[in-house]
């Protein structure tokens, strides 16, 4: 009469928060005493706090079989206690359910109170051998008098159904026939399971569709008509005809039930199910946007995120009917749940098209520039906020809209919409060019490399954008703010990389390309990453080119001064970035300084007209040549760039390019370029050997003259093995005048005190090395090399216009094609060619002739070559040496 009953317990627990652990040791000990006695009332408590227990946390397995007990009892309360625990506490692998079939078979076999709690707890504890053995009985109640067991076992026929696949075989034609069941909870719990079922293999139950049909017009159970549609919606992908049989009365449940989960799950059924084509199904699908129009503007938030979900998947079939509610989708961008602005995001990326682009795209940027607009807190809240600060840290307070993550998918979505399959819904590329611009500004994200890829790519593809590119180029590149902010959290200097390449690679749209020059050379560039630095020393050199081969045809002396002062600027700057730490800034500064030092001596000998050669007393020799050359009214150096950087065009390249080269014939791309040398395992023997002769010889070699005898010998060997490989063919008289030099020579080294020979011998050469047996490899189909110095001019660009083409397919390597030459300048008296030259290499100007170099005069004798003989050494041990020139 003492013992503790479950409030006993919660009450102890609640009383002892502070040393819980004890308390429960203390009640687990006394309930393994309660639970071992043979009152039948005691052990279910003892069973009832255990699975209290249990569901703190705390570990009940070891009283599995006492569960047994409590199961097998013959009260009903005292049984549910049982079959409850059972259900909290057994698993899969539980070591008593073996001895639980006999007990179950009993209980579905008893009252239909005991027959009620044995298919409620069988639900949760059956495993496959279970299932096996308890399906006949199963199947049975399915056919019991009362309807609420009916009810039971329909549902836990479907557990059994699960660990236990064969029992779909025994029980479906007994289960398919309780549709037709007087109690409408058992056909409502047979709909159900039938639902689930359906979702594997939903082809095995179109034989349903009848009865499910006359259901579904029927029944007014709403939670039951959820379910059919929903099984509809599984059935129809498998059954065409089913889709005009079901728009009819799924319409009149969408125009009429108030029931908002109905009203969705028939929506949701309509677009999976395929009821939105054809002319009754445009009228369909108006009707279900209408109504997920309406979720969205509902104040509940699970209903907005559910109508963007299903409107997400109207889009790519009616996309016109979804637009025409773009500003009520738009509004849930700046939604405080992130949930719903992701899911609004993808609806408005689904929805976009050529005629909506660009007013999505300026609203989705209006989200991200920050809210100057709001106004301030008021009083009382600036009085909360100091209160509060004072007593917590402070914590920068951020909108929704404001966050990085949330900032970095919108610029992405907008940079993805506008890139589309190609810029397929972009109209006007000078308004995408400037939203490109102004998404660098205002994204505050890193997002700058995919705004410099789309940048070069629109440039290269469109060229009606390109004037407009040039003009926004520019003003990135003398914008001083760019290079100053360059540093900064969030910025984008990745966009005067772009800058720089396109004023570069299309300089020709610049209106005065020498005034660029110096921004790109400034000081305060070198704030910007080593990358963009490289570029705008490419940009440099090629905006230089150009803009000096289009002076040389206008040349006037007046000019001469500003190229000289440019060229300084240049140069001094080339001679900072020499010394970068970044190999790429290095390389390119060292390489391009060359070619300027070129250019600035050749100005700095420039002589103008007034002091041409012709005016000047000329050397003699030289007046035949100045006079039939004709006039040079510029220096030479300005074309010296220009055909290095303008021989070829530049367009986009295919997707397959790479693909489409073909692999010539003969062409093992798994063999050795250059093989590796083999290895010479008797070298290595004989190294071995002579290592081993040289320690093991200790104080024996003493004599000098064995030892310089021996060098000798081994200094002849080595030359002569070097020579070996080398087949000559020489008179016997030749080869001893030879070996009488070669002899003279050693005998020279050997006296020199200057010329250390060394003890061991070189290796003798290996055989595999012969010279005779590398192949002669003759290159042909090489371009023939003229010589000039002075190419054409590249050809203007296009001119924009309304209409933009975009070159979507790229360029194939079926072979590259030369740019359109420009005039160049020539004398009145010789005519322009307008055709441009088919080889690779540069046209060459006829207005002038190239540098010649006058040969230096042959009458003058050759000098004499030194000779130096040197005396044999003396018996002294002094020695001589002496020198004759």
């Amino acid at each position: 009469m003492w013992e503790r009953t479950l409030q006993d317990l919660v009450r102890g627990l609640r009383a002892n928060k502070k040393d819980e652990a004890k308390f429960i040791a203390k009640a687990v000990d006394e309930i393994r005493q309660e639970i071992k006695g043979d009152d039948m009332e005691l052990k279910a408590a003892a069973v009832l706090k255990l699975t209290y227990l249990d569901m703190l946390g705390y570990d009940m397995s070891w009283a599995a079989f006492h569960v047994v007990e409590v199961m097998s009892s013959a009260k009903v309360h005292l049984k549910s206690v049982g079959y409850l625990a059972a259900a909290q506490s057994f698993e899969q692998d539980t070591d008593v359910l073996m001895l639980t079939t006999n007990l179950l078979k009993k209980d579905l076999s008893s009252t239909p109170a005991d027959i009620a709690v044995t298919l409620n707890g069988l639900s949760h504890i059956v495993t496959p051998e279970l299932g096996r053995d308890l399906t006949p009985e199963l199947v049975a109640m399915l056919n019991h008098s009362r309807p609420h067991i009916r009810k039971r076992a329909v549902l836990a026929l479907y557990k059994v159904m699960m660990k236990y696949p064969d029992a779909v075989r025994h029980g479906r034609t007994r289960l398919e026939e309780k549709l037709e069941d007087s109690d409408q909870a058992v056909v409502a719990a047979t709909v159900n399971v039938l639902c689930e079922l359906a979702q594997k293999n939903p082809q095995d139950y179109l034989s349903l569709a009848p009865q499910l049909f006359h259901l579904m017009t029927s029944s007014t159970n709403n939670w039951m008509l959820i379910k059919i549609i929903k099984l509809f919606g599984s059935l129809s992908p498998y059954e065409p005809r089913l889709v005009k049989k079901l728009q009819p009365p799924i319409t009149d449940l969408i125009s009429t039930t108030p029931a908002i989960s109905l009203l969705y799950e028939c929506v949701h059924t309509c677009i999976i199910g395929g009821m939105l084509q054809g002319p009754q199904g445009d009228s369909l699908a108006k009707l279900c946007v209408s109504k997920l129009a309406a979720f969205i503007e509902d104040a509940d938030q699970n209903l907005k995120y559910i109508a963007l979900l299903a409107m997400a998947k109207i889009v790519p079939t009616h996309p016109y009917l979804v637009a025409d509610y773009q500003d009520t989708i738009l509004s849930s961008v700046n939604d405080q749940d992130i949930s719903i602005r992701m899911r609004a995001l993808d609806l408005v990326s689904a929805m976009v098209n050529r005629s909506n682009l660009q007013s999505i795209v300026q609203q989705l940027l209006s989200h991200l520039v920050k809210d100057t607009s709001a106004p301030g807190p008021s009083a009382a809240q600036s009085l909360i906020q100091s209160t509060t600060a004072a007593t917590s840290p402070t914590k920068a307070v951020i909108s929704a809209s404001q966050a990085p993550g949330y900032r970095l998918i919108l610029a992405q979505r907008i940079l993805a919409m506008g890139s589309f399959n190609t810029y397929q819904n972009v109209g006007n590329f000078e308004w995408y060019i400037s939203v490109l611009v102004d998404l660098a500004n205002v994204a505050n994200v890193n997002v700058g490399a995919e705004i410099r890829d789309q940048l070069v790519d629109i440039v290269g593809r469109v060229r009606g954008a390109r004037p407009y590119a040039i003009k926004v180029m520019y003003s990135l590149i003398t914008d001083p703010s760019l290079v100053q902010n360059a540093s900064e959290e969030g910025s984008c200097p990745e966009i005067l990389w772009a800058a720089a390449w396109i004023c570069g690679e299309y300089c020709e749209e610049l209106v005065d390309p020498q005034k660029l020059i110096p921004y790109l050379m400034d000081e305060e560039t070198s704030k910007l990453s080593p990358d963009i630095l490289a570029m705008y020393i490419q940009a440099t050199m090629k905006i230089f080119g150009y803009w000096t081969s289009d002076l040389g045809q206008r040349w006037e002396d007046g000019n001469l001064t500003e190229v000289k002062d440019l060229v300084d600027v240049i140069m001094t700057r080339l001679r900072q970035l020499s010394g970068s730490q970044d190999i790429e800034v290095q390389e390119r500064a060292a390489n391009v300084l060359q070619l300027f030092t070129f250019i600035s001596a050749d100005l700095n000998s420039y002589q103008p007209k007034s002091m041409q050669p012709s005016l000047l007393p000329t050397p003699s020799g030289f007046e035949e040549q100045v006079d039939s050359a004709p006039e040079v009214d510029f220096p030479k150096s300005l074309y010296l760039i220009q055909p290095l950087l303008d021989s070829y065009e530049l367009n986009p390249v295919a997707t397959t390019a790479q693909a489409s080269v073909p692999i010539p014939e003969g062409l093992d791309l798994d063999a050795w370029i250059v093989p590796p040398p083999p290895v010479n395992t008797s070298t290595d023997d004989v190294h071995t050997e002579k290592n081993k002769k040289k320690s093991s010889k200790g104080k024996e070699a003493v004599t000098s003259g064995k030892k310089k005898k021996k060098k000798t010998k081994d200094i002849e060997d080595s030359v002569q093995e070097s020579l070996a490989p080398i087949e000559v063919e020489e008179t016997p008289e030749e080869r001893a005048l030879r070996e009488q030099r070669k002899a003279e020579r050693l005998a020279q080294l050997r006296d020199d005190p200057y010329y250390i020979i060394d003890d061991q011998p070189p290796p003798p050469a290996r055989a595999e090395e012969d010279v005779d047996s590398i192949p002669i490899v003759r290159l042909e189909a090489m371009p023939e090399i003229k010589d000039s110095r002075f190419p054409v001019l590249r050809s203007q660009a296009f001119s924009s216009s309304a209409s933009f083409e975009i070159e979507r397919d790229g360029e194939m390597p079926q072979g590259a094609v030369l740019k359109s030459s420009r005039s160049t300048p020539d004398p009145p008296s010789t005519s322009k060619s307008s055709t441009p030259s088919q080889s690779s290499a540069p046209s060459r100007l006829t207005s002038f002739v190239p540098y010649e170099v006058p040969e230096e005069p042959t009458d003058s004798p050759a000098p004499e070559p030194i000779k130096v003989v040197r005396s044999k050494k003396k018996a002294s041990s002094k020695k001589k040496r002496t020198a004759d020139s």
